[in-house]
Formats: C-alpha cells, structure tokens, sequence
C-alpha cells in the first residue's frame, strides 16, 4: 500500500514538465466532469421549476377564459336578481379570487426548486481547486 509519503517522494523525483503535464490532464477531466454535473444539477432544477410555471400559465389562461366566457354569463345570471353593477362586481370579484390562489400556489412551486444556481457544482469546483492547490504545492517541495 502507497502512502501520502511515498506519493510525495514519487512526485519530488519526477520532471516538472512531467508533473505539470500530469496536474494539466487531471484538471481538464476535474473541468468537464464539473461542467456535466451543473448540466444534470441546471436540469434537475429545469424540471422542478416546469410545474410552477405551467401553472403560472394555466392561471392567466385561466383568467381570460373565465373573463370572457363566464363573466358574462354570470353577469346576466345575476343580473336578474341584483342590479347589474353589483352582479358584475360579485363575478369579478369571485374571478379575482380565483387567480390570487392560482398564482399563489404557482409561485410558491418556483420558490420550492431554489435559486437557480448549480450548488452542488460550486461546492466541488471549491474541494477541486484545493486539491490542485495542495498538489501543486506537494510537487515543489
């Protein structure tokens, strides 16, 4: 079994050229593995987010569809029994409610996926350069 000591002592008695030919190839794999786990991190949040902002949609759809379909039903539903400036107030103000709660639930399922940032990348982007700090510094001694 290899040691820090030993692999400290194998790295002191190579070329530089051949070290840092070394270091160079590790960090160009370290940079592509990181660039796809933000791929699949950006993706894994690309599908939480979906939800909410279909809903977000589905809520302005919504909207106008009972604003142009059913408002004016309801109007004259209403309008039989009740003047017809209270019965519009009436539908507009069920409407209104309406959409609040649909782009309440909307936004909250866009504020459950988090900030769009790749976290987890961030984080071993930070442990890989400490790595190639720490390896870097062991090759010059």
């Amino acid at each position: 079994m290899t040691t820090t000591k030993d692999t400290a002592n194998e790295l002191r008695e190579r070329p530089l050229g051949e070290v840092a030919k070394d270091l160079t190839s590790d960090l160009s794999l370290l940079v592509r593995q990181e660039i796809e786990l933000a791929k699949a991190e950006m993706a894994a949040k690309g599908r939480t987010v979906a939800p909410g902002l279909g809903m977000l949609g589905g809520a302005g759809v919504l909207g106008l569809c009972a604003a142009g379909a059913l408002t004016a039903f309801l109007v004259l539903a209403l309008a039989t029994f009740l003047p017809d400036w209270l019965a519009a107030l009436i539908v507009g103000g069920v409407l209104a409610a309406v959409a609040y709660v649909l782009v309440r639930q909307g936004k909250e399922r866009v504020a459950d996926a988090g900030p769009p940032v790749p976290e987890q990348t961030i984080e071993t982007m930070k442990e890989d350069v400490e790595w190639a700090k720490t390896r870097a510094s062991s090759a010059r001694k």
